[in-house]
């Protein structure tokens, strides 16, 4: 079986990736002793790459890593790349929803369209010169206050229209299947199957 480093500690992605390749082996790169990579670029696809590169680098194996965030029409694609960071540094996801929803106190309902962004990069080696990417766009709006006690991030403030709830109220399987997220892995892994 062969194996690929995933740039995360994350345990659902591992469980979701490792469900999705059941082909391969999925090892955290914890198990490498790779650090959490400096996020310096300016788009998903620059981190996400960052973040593969190290893992392959440090692991010396294949390596998956993703890069997301929240993008609003209204603040004009904010928070975007730094939707982790929004307000700032370690301030945690409740700060960063918060923030969004001061931020997004004037905004009229019909005009809070927003979208969870998702890309992911497979590089079969550090100096990989054509990583394999997927991306995955799930569209939605913001609400007013959060809803939901499910997911994490932005999730209770992401209304899906499609289902008729915050993101937060979707059970974990069905948010696994429709997510930005799974639809990035299902692009990038129908690549990784050719």
């Amino acid at each position: 079986m062969k194996e690929i480093v995933l740039a995360s500690g994350n345990p659902g992605k591992i469980r979701e990736i490792q469900a999705m390749l059941p082909e391969w082996r999925i090892t955290p790169q914890s198990q490498f002793n790779v650090p959490e990579a400096d996020e310096t670029g300016t788009t998903f696809i620059e981190n996400a790459i960052i973040k593969a590169r190290q893992a392959a680098r440090l692991s010396g194996l294949p390596a998956i890593a993703d890069d997301s965030g929240l993008a609003v029409d209204a603040l004009h694609g904010a928070p975007g790349v730094i939707s982790a960071l929004y307000a700032g540094k370690g301030a945690g996801d409740a700060a960063n929803t918060d923030k969004l929803l001061r931020e997004m106190s004037e905004i009229p309902d019909g005009q809070r369209r927003a979208r969870f962004i998702c890309v992911m990069v497979f590089m079969r080696h550090a100096d990989d010169p054509t990583p394999l990417f997927g991306q995955g766009v799930w569209e939605g709006e913001i609400l007013r206050a959060p809803s939901g006690g499910n997911g994490f991030g932005y999730d209770p403030v992401f209304w899906v229209p499609t289902h008729a709830c915050s993101s937060a109220a979707l059970p974990p399987e069905t948010k696994n299947q429709i997510s930005h997220r799974a639809q990035a892995l299902q692009a990038l892994t129908r690549q990784l199957r050719v």
